[in-house]
C-alpha cells in the first residue's frame, strides 16, 4: 500500500540545516494497522507529514500502491490531535461530514445515505444537528473520523489523534477505532509516543530513534489478540521489551533537551 525507501528530510533555515529523518526505509501493507512509536522528537510527524504529501522528501522515494506520491491524495485522510480545529464550527456535526462529499464532487443524491451511515458508525446519529463546540473532545474526535470516511480513503493518517483526552475516553476512543478499522478493512498509520496506545492498537510498531537523522530502528510484530489488557502478562512482557528498547532514546532525549 505504502512505501518509503531511503527517505531523507532536510529542514533549511538561517540558523542552518536540520536532518530530520535521514535513511527511513518502510513497507505498509494493506488493511494493517502500524504504529509509529518514539519520543518527543523523533520525526514521526514529519514522515507522517510526507506520507500524507504535506511535506517533500528531500531524498528518497515514497510510493502509494506503486506510483509516486508528490503531493495530497484522494487515497489518503490525514487526522489531527486537535479535532476542534481541524471541524469547522459553523457547520453541524451532518454539514462536516457532508463537506466532504461535496468537495469530492461525489454525486448530490447518495449524499444523504453517506453521511447517515458514518455518523451511525461512530455513534452520532443522535447529535447530528449539534456544532462541535456542543460536542466532547472524544465526540469531536470522532466527528472527524466519519467525516474522513465518508471520502472513501484507502489510508487513514492519524497524528497523536487522542493525545489531548482523558485515559477513559481515550481508551474508549480506541475501541471505536479497531471497531472502524475491523468493519471497513483501512490501512492505518498511527502516530504514538505512548507505549500502552501502541500495543493496545497496533499489529506492527515501528520504533523510531531520537533526532536530528532519525531512522526506523526495529518493527515488532504483535501477534496477540484484541482486545490488549496491560494486565497480561504477554503484554506486560510485550510492554517491558519495548521500553528498554527505547530507554537508551529517551535518556538521549532528555540529554537534548537540557
Amino acid at each position: 500500500m505504502l512505501r518509503v525507501e531511503n527517505v531523507r528530510k532536510v529542514f533549511e533555515s538561517a540558523r542552518g540545516n536540520y536532518v530530520a529523518l535521514d535513511g527511513v526505509s518502510l513497507d505498509i501493507v494493506d488493511g494493517e494497522f502500524l504504529c509509529l512509536l518514539g519520543p518527543s522528537g523523533c520525526g514521526k510527524s514529519t514522515l507522517l507529514n510526507i506520507l500524507a504529501g504535506f511535506e517533500p522528501a528531500t531524498a528518497g522515494v515514497v510510493t502509494a500502491n506503486g506510483a509516486p506520491v508528490t503531493g495530497a491524495g484522494r487515497d489518503r485522510v490525514m487526522f489531527f490531535q486537535d479535532a476542534g480545529s481541524a471541524l469547522f464550527p459553523w457547520l453541524t456535526a451532518e454539514e462536516n461530514v457532508r463537506f466532504g462529499l461535496r468537495v469530492r464532487k461525489v454525486p448530490k443524491a447518495g449524499w444523504s445515505a453517506i453521511v447517515d451511515k458514518y455518523l451511525q458508525m461512530v455513534e452520532l446519529d443522535r447529535h447530528r444537528h449539534k456544532f462541535p463546540a456542543e460536542l466532547s473532545g472524544g465526540m469531536r474526535q470522532r466527528l472527524q473520523i466519519a467525516r474522513a470516511l465518508a471520502v472513501e480513503p484507502a489510508v487513514l493518517l492519524m497524528d497523536e489523534p487522542f493525545a489531548a483526552l482523558d485515559a477513559l475516553t481515550r481508551r474508549r476512543m480506541h475501541s471505536v477505532l479497531l471497531e472502524i478499522w475491523q468493519r471497513t478493512g483501512k490501512t492505518i498509520v498511527f502516530v504514538t509516543h505512548d507505549i500502552a496506545e501502541a500495543i493496545a492498537l497496533g499489529d506492527r510498531i515501528g520504533m523510531m530513534s531520537v533526532g536530528p537523522r532519525s531512522v526506523i530502528t526495529k518493527v515488532l510484530d504483535i501477534d496477540l489478540p484484541r482486545p490488549r489488557d496491560l494486565g497480561n502478562p504477554q503484554v506486560a512482557r510485550l510492554f517491558n521489551e519495548i521500553e528498554t528498547l527505547l530507554a537508551p532514546d529517551l535518556a538521549r532525549s532528555d540529554e537534548l533537551a537540557h
